[in-house]
């Protein structure tokens, strides 16, 4: 374990964080996935096996993530790798969101990642570096009728990833962002199975005419946090089958 860098990865219970947690434990790190639901947390813990545990947070509650990091670092001595993947989504026309719900957007999807970063980034000042990486999307990138406040959390997060970036370098701190396309999860399938017209249009404009795989976003956060991308900050990488450039 003296060697074994550690990786905490939010929101790792389900999903593209769950595959992310698999891949970075065959990787040969340390896991720690995070979560508000125990009995799923525990599960996942026991699928992945090796060295995988869980912390219960819910991270809106700002004042408990401090605590958390401390918690972490107590027990595994260092934080190498965070991935900020936990996230939340509003679909609902634009004049109908109110302020509560436009806030509760932005606290989970942006507020609640630069918090934990700040507080994993003084314990990898340090231990002398790491990496984060921190989960966009294509509502970044695009206009996306019904998203506004989740489009407007997911610009916030690339804009931070870019100064963050700059300010951390001098600390051997890389942090890069990934942007993942239309993923087959759980969640987009029911989203997509129950609307032809919108999965026949995401499936027309994306080249590779496919939906991803959450093992192939895994596999760019393993790259991004590896000794073969020591030379790479402050990257936005879209793994989208080229949905973003398709026509």
């Amino acid at each position: 374990m003296d060697n074994q860098k550690v990786a905490l990865i939010t929101g790792g219970s389900s999903g593209i964080g769950f595959a992310i947690a698999e891949k970075l434990s065959l990787d040969g790190f340390i896991c720690i996935i995070t979560g508000r639901n125990e009995t799923k947390l525990k599960e996942t813990c026991k699928k992945i096996g090796k060295e995988t545990s869980y912390f219960i947070i819910d991270l809106n509650k700002l004042d408990e993530i401090p605590e958390l990091v401390k918690k972490i670092n107590h027990k595994f001595g260092r934080i190498n790798v965070l991935v900020n993947n936990a996230g939340t989504h509003l679909k609902k026309p634009f004049m109908e969101v109110t302020n509560e719900e436009y806030q509760k957007i932005i606290l989970t999807n942006q507020t609640s990642v630069f918090v934990l970063s700040r507080e994993v980034v003084r314990i990898m000042v340090q231990n002398g570096g790491g990496s984060i990486i921190n989960i966009s999307s294509m509502a970044a990138k695009y206009g996306l009728p019904g998203v506004v406040a989740y489009s407007a959390s997911k610009s916030a997060v690339e804009g931070m990833t870019r100064a963050m970036a700059v300010e951390l370098a001098p600390f051997n701190i890389r942090v890069n962002c990934i942007a993942p396309g239309f993923i087959k999860t759980d969640m987009s399938s029911s989203a997509l199975d129950s609307d032809p017209e919108r999965k026949n249009r995401v499936l027309s404009r994306t080249p590779l005419r496919r939906l991803g795989k959450p093992s192939e976003v895994a596999d760019a956060v393993s790259f991004l946090v590896s000794e073969s991308a020591t030379f790479i900050t402050g990257v936005v990488l879209p793994v989208d089958g080229g949905n973003s450039i398709g026509f």
